[in-house]
């Protein structure tokens, strides 16, 4: 069987999936199969919840999807945080921080982390974040190689800067690049 494999640009809004089978979250919801005609088999390498912005991955090899969720594959995120975030506090996410889990207490593995010197060039979101009336922000780049659950939103508010807008800029080798923001393209890996 010839595999297939996919980039794209999930926009805020919507699911790493491809539909629901919830008749009230398929009505309310917005989903990845709205934005390519995905062949049979297709699966999301890692997941983006519906706030978060970026780099997918999409396979129909799970093999692939297996070798790019290892550990040591990175993952770099953007976030912009309430706040203009501190030296200290980027210290503390570099050194890893304690997260809650629904498992229990959680202490993140050490990773690269700084503060970005300007904002990223990325399009607008298409939900406003925030008014500016409500103090500034700041942009950090946070790349982790392990993936619970909502980790780096978790991360930015255990230093005390909670998480405004997350965008994945890359995983592994594979940026994010010039997709634009519910573009789909399909690749070789």
């Amino acid at each position: 069987m010839l595999h297939r494999h996919f980039l794209v640009h999930k926009p805020y809004g919507y699911l790493s999936q491809f539909t629901s089978n919830n008749p009230s979250e398929a009505r309310k919801k917005r989903f990845l199969g709205e934005l390519h005609d995905f062949p049979p088999g297709t699966m999301s390498i890692g997941r983006l919840d519906e706030h978060s912005e970026g780099l997918l991955l999409l396979t129909t090899d799970g093999s692939v999807s297996e070798l790019i969720r290892r550990k040591d594959v990175e993952k770099e995120y953007y976030a912009q945080v309430d706040g203009i975030i501190t030296d200290e506090a980027v210290a503390q996410l570099q050194q890893g921080v304690e997260i809650g889990l629904s498992e229990g207490k959680y202490q993140t593995l050490p990773c690269a982390a700084y503060r970005l010197s300007a904002p990223p060039d990325l399009p607008p979101r298409t939900r406003h974040i925030r008014s500016d009336r409500h103090g500034p922000t700041s942009w950090v780049s946070i790349t982790v190689t392990e993936g619970k659950y909502r980790q780096v939103r978790k991360m930015t508010a255990a230093v005390g800067f909670p998480t405004l807008r997350l965008v994945r800029m890359r995983v592994g080798t594979i940026w994010l690049a010039d997709l634009a923001p519910g573009e789909v393209r399909e690749v070789t890996l």
